[in-house]
């Protein structure tokens, strides 16, 4: 349940990339925005959310071999967080298309959020919403430019979704390294998740916003913001790989910092 609940939450960030896509295609990016902002918080909240979940795989841990059997469990929830991202990126296309219609909607509505779910939710709109169920396929990626690609912002946002991934991961497995401070081990992954939110906030979103209003003002075309956001979903992939990698030195770093916090 743990893993499903990690999978979901990496989905629905990866998700989040289609609604400035969407926004762009409709010609209506504030609206876009607002959408953005509820995914992005729910899924921010979910991620709060897990670490009494994952707090409870150490208290359940056997008292032997507690480390080995955590560390294996976390890892199984590190992987769930990169599938999660894959079925997001497999989903984009979908998306744009449903995410399109609700923030046509959502205009509609006036920006009422609550009406365009209660609309959303109905019978009716779930069954159109079926038909533009589609997977990825070469046509969708044929007019994309590997030079529309900012390296320098992709490698970032594979960092940034590396920590993101572990953050609170890490600081749980820290309290095991130094039980005397675990408390202040633990109390560390919102201090973690926080700076890597505010990485997001400053270095990546930024960029595909203005990607997506030199769409609307005619000044860029929607391929090249369709290439960097497909790149960015790919980062965030392979940050969660990375998260594999950065899991354990990570716990070790949170449990000697702490001894500077006593």
């Amino acid at each position: 349940m743990i893993a499903l609940f990690i999978l979901i939450i990496h989905s629905i960030e990866t998700l989040a990339y289609s609604v400035r896509l969407s926004g762009a295609r409709v010609k209506l990016l504030a609206s876009a925005l607002s959408l953005f902002n509820v995914m992005v918080m729910v899924s921010r909240l979910a991620n709060m959310m897990q670490q009494p979940f994952t707090g409870s795989l150490i208290d359940n841990a056997p008292k032997e071999n507690t480390l080995e059997f955590v560390e294996s469990q976390y890892r199984i929830l590190i992987g769930s967080a990169a599938l999660g991202t894959i079925i997001g990126l497999l989903l984009l296309p979908t998306f744009i298309a449903v995410f399109s219609r609700a923030i046509i909607h959502l205009a509609g509505e006036r920006g009422s959020i609550p009406a365009l779910l209660k609309k959303g939710f109905t019978f009716s709109y779930l069954r159109r919403a079926k038909k533009h169920i589609h997977l990825p396929r070469y046509t969708y990626l044929k007019d994309m430019s590997w030079r529309d690609i900012p390296i320098k912002l992709f490698c970032i946002n594979i960092l940034i979704t590396a920590i993101y991934t572990i953050g609170v991961l890490s600081a749980l497995y820290a309290a095991l390294f130094a039980p005397e401070r675990a408390t202040t081990a633990v109390m560390a992954s919102g201090l973690i998740n926080g700076i890597a939110t505010i990485l997001l906030i400053v270095f990546i979103d930024p960029k595909i916003s203005i990607l997506a209003d030199d769409v609307i003002n005619k000044k860029g075309n929607y391929v090249t913001l369709k290439s960097a956001s497909i790149m960015m979903v790919t980062s965030r992939l392979l940050g969660t790989l990375l998260a594999q990698v950065l899991f354990i030195p990570g716990a070790k770093y949170i449990a000697w910092f702490t001894q500077f916090l006593m």
